[in-house]
């Protein structure tokens, strides 16, 4: 007896950057045990095998690191399920004969390339803002070393655990990237080896967030609940504390 089960998508198609887009409908047989991604390589066969254009979308590692699998899921970045990202969805999360809605991330500051792929070229600009250590730490030493509370360094890797995947700016109704800044900014503000750039770098990154159109923080929380990685909204907090700190020391 098959374990088969048969899934209806509206899938939204769009050409380019300019167009107006719109939805599409598919059925696909898939299996429980596939995952979300997989299910889409099912319907790009399908549709390759029928003469028709496949479906863009991102994808790369499919373990949930690097971030690319970037779909909104009936509404919720990256799907029904809490702490995972598109790739790591199952399709035994979903029944037979269910109407899946797919969308790419909503956000001015994210446009599409192509159906379901946008360009996030804006993150990476925010990133060479600041989001790095250019101090010459030299060949590679004893992770004793530099001493570090674990309280600290727990605090700091939790942070450094955001993947970049846009699903906080998708997830928030101002398009806000405040929580992905808020981890960079505090993941390097926390180790000895991000003080010698501090005040700069929470400057200029969050100077960067601006100039690509991102809005301003809501405080609902959205960007927190939907994040794959679970990053804590005190991140967005420590940024501000160091935003107002480098603003008062003249930055």
């Amino acid at each position: 007896m098959s374990n088969n089960m048969k899934v209806n998508l509206r899938v939204w198609r769009q050409k380019n950057t300019s167009d107006s887009g719109h939805f599409e409908e598919y059925t696909v047989e898939t299996n429980p045990d596939m995952s979300f991604l997989e299910m889409f390589d099912v319907l790009n066969e399908n549709l390759i095998t029928d003469g028709k254009e496949p479906v863009a979308f991102d994808h790369d590692c499919r373990e949930g690191i690097c971030g690319m699998c970037s779909m909104v899921i009936n509404g919720r970045p990256h799907g029904p399920k809490g702490g995972i990202t598109t790739c790591q969805l199952h399709m035994r999360s979903f029944s037979d004969g269910d109407t899946i809605v797919v969308e790419p991330w909503r956000a001015n500051s994210f446009p599409v390339i192509k159906d379901l792929s946008v360009n996030r070229s804006a993150f990476d600009r925010i990133i060479a803002s600041g989001g790095f250590v250019s101090v010459n730490t030299g060949n590679a030493v004893d992770a004793n070393s530099i001493l570090i509370p674990k309280e600290t360094a727990d605090e700091a890797f939790e942070a450094a655990t955001c993947i970049g995947c846009g699903a906080c700016v998708s997830a928030c109704k101002n398009a806000s990237a405040m929580l992905f800044v808020g981890a960079k900014v505090t993941q390097l503000s926390m180790l000895p080896q991000g003080q010698a750039e501090r005040h700069h770098r929470v400057v200029a990154m969050v100077n960067q967030m601006d100039a690509e159109g991102f809005g301003a923080c809501t405080n609902t929380g959205a960007c927190a609940a939907e994040c794959p990685k679970e990053i804590p909204l005190s991140v967005i907090a420590t940024m501000n504390r160091e935003y107002i700190k480098a603003k008062l020391q003249g930055y």
